[in-house]
């Protein structure tokens, strides 16, 4: 018991133990599978939010451009699945059989030699992480070895997210265009779209998201870790320190990157389609508020911030849908005026120390009770012997003015 409570006494593992009773049986317990579902969506979103917490929290790096690497992990996902079901017998009434639909609208006669790889799922499995992070080590490689950063950084990665939105648009033929890639239905002919399937998804993209947190936990503990906050914090120190501040930059945009092609891919299991709506702009930024809510420094806000924001706009967009965008615009601007460093920050500032302070009394409390039956007063009398023990004290005081009464049964 005491080897149990020390363990969770270390910094970050009781909220992830939390988190992880929240998500793996709270939920599963109070909400149906269409919520479960919808839970579930919301989730593949904090893949981003916890990659961004690396990058901009820890590492100062603020990236405006996430839907990219979000995108291309769902798109490559997403690719598979419309290979499976593109079957030639699927597709017996198209022109060209056995390719995409959209292929075939567009008078495409044959799967492109780039597509073919992904008819393996091994393969997709591989590109959903190595697709984001090689486009993002290129982008980075080239801006941060010429010390691009701050709020140029942050123009150049809207620019590629605009760029990939209008390529994707513009080869229609080849992605769907702007109606995306629709009718993802089965793995190996496992159909995701059952009642058991999804909250098998669940379980599996809720614990995957645990995984990256915990993985996410090492990091801030280790050197590269202490690294990136150092950068943050005096980047021209650590630089002068003998460290390549450029390459530890590249690295955190990598990673960032993978994690949000993760998310990308399980919303594409889960939701059934892919489109250029997830990779533009916009929904980058919204995804940069998700972090900013719940917190840019701790793992565990920004997943309370992906489900806060999102349950938020699905409530207001449900009951107001006129106003939940003016809604959604206040909750933010609140959050973020109120508390800056987020919901985490509100609780490390004054519900974590509240807590540590009345624990410490407690303990203070019984430390004197146990002292006060331990001293060595007079031995009672036999009519105290069958008295109840009671400690008063007067609150102000604090627990070094507890007395011991005794009364009659």
């Amino acid at each position: 018991m005491k080897s149990l409570q020390t363990f969770l006494k270390q910094p970050g593992v009781l909220s992830i133990a939390i988190l992880a009773v929240v998500l793996l049986v709270v939920f599963p317990a109070i909400f149906d599978n269409f919520r479960l579902n919808l839970i579930g969506k919301y989730l593949t979103y904090a893949f981003v939010a916890i990659g961004l917490v690396v990058l901009w929290g820890w590492g100062g790096v603020l990236s405006l451009g996430q839907g990219v690497f979000f995108g291309l992990g769902g798109y490559c996902m997403a690719m598979f699945l419309k290979l499976e079901a593109s079957d030639p017998i699927t597709t017996k009434i198209q022109s060209t059989p056995g390719i995409p639909d959209f292929m075939d609208w567009n008078q495409i006669t044959a799967l492109p030699i780039w597509w073919q790889p992904f008819n393996s799922l091994t393969f997709s499995l591989i590109a959903v992480v190595a697709v984001p992070s090689i486009l993002a080590f290129i982008v980075s490689y080239a801006m941060f070895k010429r010390r691009v950063g701050g709020v140029y950084f942050a123009i150049i990665t809207q620019a590629v997210a605009l760029i990939l939105t209008t390529l994707i648009i513009g080869l229609q033929g080849y992605t769907g265009g702007v109606n995306g890639m629709t009718d993802l239905k089965t793995i190996h002919g496992w159909d995701t779209r059952t009642d058991e399937a999804k909250i098998i998804l669940y379980y599996a993209c809720a614990g995957m998201l645990l995984l990256f947190v915990v993985i996410g936990t090492f990091i801030q503990r280790s050197k590269f870790g202490t690294l990136l906050l150092a950068m943050r914090d005096k980047e021209d120190r650590v630089r002068f320190s003998g460290y390549d501040v450029s390459m530890f930059k590249v690295a955190a945009f990598c990673l960032a990157a993978a994690v949000s092609g993760v998310g990308g891919a399980f919303f594409a299991l889960q939701v059934g389609f892919m489109s250029p709506s997830f990779v533009g702009i916009v929904p980058s930024i919204e995804l940069v508020i998700l972090a900013a809510v719940g917190g840019r420094l701790s793992l565990v806000g920004a997943v309370y911030g992906a489900l806060i924001v999102n349950a938020s706009k699905t409530i207001f967009s449900e009951s107001f849908p006129d106003l939940w965008l003016f809604l959604m615009a206040a909750l933010f601007i609140g959050v973020t005026m109120a508390f800056p460093l987020g919901l985490a920050g509100l609780f490390e500032s004054h519900v974590k120390p509240w807590w540590v302070r009345n624990s410490a009394e407690r303990h203070k409390i019984r430390a004197r009770l146990k002292e006060l039956e331990n001293s060595p007063d007079e031995a009672p009398t036999l009519e105290e012997q069958n008295a109840t023990v009671s400690a008063m004290a007067v609150p102000a005081d604090g627990p070094d003015s507890l007395v011991m009464r005794r009364s009659s049964v």
